[in-house]
Order: C-alpha cells, then structure tokens, then sequence
C-alpha cells in the first residue's frame, strides 16, 4: 500500500494528511516551543538581580532549539513510512523541517515545497488531494500511447 503524505506546519502545529489506497487519515502534532520565554514573577524586578532572572538569549535560543527538535522528531515520525511529502506552510518551520528529512536520509521522498498562508482543515485536506491526483494522472511523453 503506498501512503503519500502532505503536511501543513508552522512552529505551533503540523497537520498531516497521509492518502492511501484506503482512504485518507489526519492527525495534528503540537508544538510546545514558546517564542518569547516570559519572567517568572508578576511585577518588574529592580536592582542587580535582573540580569539573573531573565536567560540569556543563546539560554533561551537553546531552549527554543531543544523543543524544535523535539517537535520535527515527532513530526518525521508520523510521516516516516510515506513514499512521497508534500510540504506547506507559512514562514520558515517547512524549510527546517526539509533539512532535518534530509538528515534523516528522507529528503529524496519530498515532492514539493510551496509556501501557503493559515488555511483551514479543509482546504488542507483538499490541497493534499488535488496535489497527489495531479501528480498521478500526468500525461505521458508526447507521442506515445498508454494501453490499460
């Protein structure tokens, strides 16, 4: 049975639309990365002690980076037995995500790269179908002919 999977992520959440011969499924992964680390207390802090309550940004950058790579590990996991990957989305989770499929010596099932603003459950859905109908009824080379 080929699955041919198409996902939609940014730095929040991934949809993941996997087509089989069977049907389709959806799932959804949630990222527990927060971009802007808050102060823990209520009020601003005075003195010299400021500097100690707040991390410091390679802190927090390795914070950040630590719950993206626990994120695309999760993600690759729910698409790792696809033949082909469409990958969608706004900003910059889908080319990093790209990078750590080809660390992972899957790059080569990736079909396609498109960046795509918010878009609701359906519409992804239907971008993923639309996308892999087109892909399989290509026409051949110009000249020949295909025999059932």
């Amino acid at each position: 049975m080929k699955t041919k999977v198409g996902l939609w992520i940014d730095h929040k959440k991934a949809i993941v639309v996997a087509v089989t011969d069977k049907g389709e499924e959806s799932g959804l992964t949630i990222s527990k990365v927060e971009k802007q680390l808050r102060r823990s207390g209520g009020s601003p802090l005075k003195g010299h002690y400021e500097s100690r309550q707040v991390p410091a940004d390679d802190s927090r950058q390795r914070a950040l980076t630590g719950h993206l790579n626990i994120y695309y590990d999760a993600v690759i996991a729910s698409i790792r037995d696809a033949e082909s990957i469409l990958i969608f989305g706004p900003g910059e989770a889908k080319d990093e995500l790209k990078r750590r499929l080809e660390g992972n010596s899957l790059g080569g099932r990736i079909v396609g790269i498109e960046a795509v603003d918010k878009m609701t459950d359906r519409q992804i859905a239907a971008k993923v179908r639309q996308h892999f109908a087109e892909e399989h009824s290509e026409p051949g080379p110009v000249g020949t002919t295909r025999q059932a």
